[in-house]
């Protein structure tokens, strides 16, 4: 099990935790202050994130969530403390968007060396009531450390980046990644994610921390992404079911 994950430090107590095995090569964050730990989403769940986040650190650990996907809250199952955006409250707690079968469908589609534990039949979504509803421009302390959110919707309507305004980290979830962005969901908004695009290219970042694929993004495509919204807007093509328009480093679906 504990190959499933790979650990790569970012910093002296910042680490990325990721499923490279998986299609989705997920990556968590986790972020170690001097007062307590938070853990930014915690992948696929079909193997137990705590036992590699207990290895990295003794501190009591906060889990946040980037948005309520089954992909980013597989592990939230092994933590008390958990966080979401006020607008997926309900996601969380009963009324997940997608059914059962499509998410196993999704966990399968491409062959993948799962741990010898895992059993599809066994896996569910997870379910539970969060301990704390997050609102645009909380802060989040860490002690020593502290997380502003970001309201980042288009993905997801609950979306949050995560931004780290000493050391100009911006944790963007599926904002921003190489690889295909989707925004073709009956749930996601394309309009809005240009929006949110233009939001976090206001601030100072020197490091994107992405939640997919390629660990180390240069932090220029944050624009690159938003130059290509603003494109297919402009050409009127920024309506779902246009379908999948390539830009090289990455693809924009709606």
């Amino acid at each position: 099990m504990a190959d499933w994950f790979t650990v790569e430090k970012i910093d002296a107590d910042t680490f990325a935790i990721s499923e490279y095995k998986h299609w989705e090569e997920t990556h968590c964050y986790l972020l170690c202050g001097n007062k307590c730990a938070v853990l930014i989403d915690t992948g696929l769940g079909v193997a137990n994130i705590k036992n590699v986040v207990d290895r990295l650190s003794t501190l009591p650990v906060f889990v946040v969530t980037t948005h309520v996907h089954w992909d980013h809250i597989g592990g939230h199952k092994y933590f008390d403390n958990i966080a979401v955006f006020e607008n997926e409250k309900e996601w969380l707690s009963g009324k997940f968007p997608l059914p059962l079968q499509a998410v196993k469908y999704n966990l399968m589609l491409r062959p993948c060396a799962f741990p010898e534990d895992f059993d599809i039949n066994r896996y569910r979504v997870f379910q539970g009531m969060p301990s704390r509803i997050l609102q645009d421009g909380d802060l989040i302390n860490l002690g020593n450390r502290q997380l502003n959110v970001v309201h980042t919707p288009g993905h997801s309507p609950g979306h949050c980046c995560f931004y780290e305004a000493d050391r100009n980290y911006l944790y963007s979830g599926d904002l921003i990644y190489k690889g295909c962005l989707d925004a073709f969901y009956p749930t996601t908004n394309p309009q809005l994610f240009l929006h949110s695009l233009e939001k976090v290219n206001l601030l100072t970042v020197n490091k994107i921390l992405p939640a997919h694929h390629q660990l180390h993004i240069p932090v220029d495509m944050a624009c690159e992404i938003e130059a290509g919204f603003k494109n297919l807007s402009n050409e009127g093509k920024l309506k779902q079911g246009n379908g999948i328009f390539d830009f090289g480093d990455f693809q924009i679906h709606i």
